[in-house]
């Protein structure tokens, strides 16, 4: 594949056409493929890694307002990595388009070139169109990661939480009860609060036992704080 037809196939899957398509070349062309260590996505790839950054960091600061630095951070790790940049550069396809030098086969490219492809891809974006172009393109791509792995990371988060602060405030341990389940057996809903010393705080529904405990959790580390709960429960 040349490099006109690696651009246009590019642009397609972008949905964007390059002012500057030199640099969507740049972008797709691996170390094996370029005349130069200048001419290849290394250098754009240090640029891309930190305009992804900045947007999913600006991403999770707006959607997440009750979600302290710590679990911002996790998150932000878990969306910036190696292997969810992978995941966007299996979906996009982008091996196809790669430029690559003799002797390297673009459906054997290891993970983690194409992970250093998306955030290539990513300053190519920014340089030719701006932090709106690119910024456009990262929440499209990585919007549902984001609510994936903050969920994940939050559901393992809040139980944790609450009991750290409960053992050395209060010397005990939060229970959880289910006060309530509703819905097929293979659909439920379950209804948990916690309690914390004979109080109970405001319970939360979840569709599943963890979830509904994990919502709880928050609840009640939420009105600890005196802030409004997250989750309602009527």
């Amino acid at each position: 594949m040349d490099k006109v037809e690696a651009v246009k196939i590019c642009e397609k899957i972008l949905a964007y056409d390059f002012d500057d398509p030199s640099l969507l070349v740049q972008a797709l062309t691996h170390p094996s493929g370029a005349k130069t260590p200048e001419d290849s996505y290394e250098r754009l790839e240090f640029l891309g890694d930190a305009v992804l950054g900045y947007v999913i960091c600006e991403l999770l600061f707006k959607k997440y307002p009750n979600r302290n630095e710590g679990v911002l951070t996790k998150i932000k790790s878990a969306v910036v990595s190696r292997e969810t940049c992978y995941r966007i550069a299996q979906n996009l396809k982008l091996h196809k388009v790669m430029l690559v030098g003799r002797g390297v086969l673009r459906e054997k490219l290891p993970p983690s070139i194409l992970a250093n492809a998306v955030e290539s891809v990513i300053a190519a974006l920014y340089l030719d169109g701006g932090i709106k172009i690119a910024r456009r393109f990262i929440l499209q791509h990585f919007s549902p990661e984001v609510v994936k792995l903050s969920e994940s990371i939050t559901y393992d988060n809040y139980k944790s939480m609450l009991q750290d602060r409960v053992q050395k405030e209060f010397g005990a341990i939060p229970e959880y009860l289910i006060l309530d389940e509703q819905g097929p057996d293979h659909c439920k809903c379950f209804k948990v609060s916690v309690k914390i010393n004979g109080q109970y705080f405001p319970p939360a529904w979840g569709n599943t036992k963890k979830n509904a405990e994990q919502h709880a959790a928050e609840n009640a580390l939420c009105s600890l704080q005196s802030e409004q709960v997250p989750y309602a429960y009527d």
